[in-house]
């Protein structure tokens, strides 16, 4: 799922769906391109303070990204357009959850305000990032607010 997207300051939403699951990172990225073509990100060891917090009550479907400028949706899948699909579909939810819109209002509203950077390729599934700008919308809380949580518990470890 490597993108530019997951960096400082980005609270990621995973479902958890195992009993006991644990969690890992990867290779830490300090500088990838868009699409990550031959996948030679610039790659290193990271010393990282990562908080990980366990909301019940259902995870998204597929990889949720939030940082103070967008929500964003992650999907990974061949071909690259079952990746858009998913990532724009999953955002389509997620707008219509967040702004109480009907489907087909959230999707009108997602052709007209969405970027959708290509994360990945280089790796066995495809990741497509389907963002929206805060910015272009109402104030929204995503998660009961875990996100702006987060990032004063963050400000107050630094």
């Amino acid at each position: 799922m490597d993108t530019p997207e997951l960096r400082v300051g980005t609270t990621a939403f995973f479902s958890v769906n195992v009993e006991g699951a644990m969690f890992s990172i990867g290779d830490g990225h300090y500088r990838q391109g868009e699409g990550e073509a031959c996948g030679t990100a610039v790659e290193g060891a990271m010393n990282s303070t990562i908080i990980v917090d366990l909301v019940k009550g259902g995870g998204p479907l597929w990889p949720r990204l939030e940082n103070d400028e967008y929500w964003m949706v992650v999907g990974s899948s061949r071909p690259m357009e079952d990746s858009w699909r998913i990532s724009q579909v999953e955002m389509i939810h997620w707008l219509g959850a967040l702004f109480e819109l009907e489907p087909m209002d959230a999707y009108q509203l997602l052709t007209q305000i969405s970027l959708v950077p290509v994360a990945n390729v280089v790796d066995t599934n495809y990741s497509v990032v389907t963002k929206v700008a805060k910015s272009l919308l109402p104030e929204g809380s995503a998660f009961n607010g875990i996100h702006a949580d987060l990032r004063q518990r963050a400000r107050q470890l630094r």
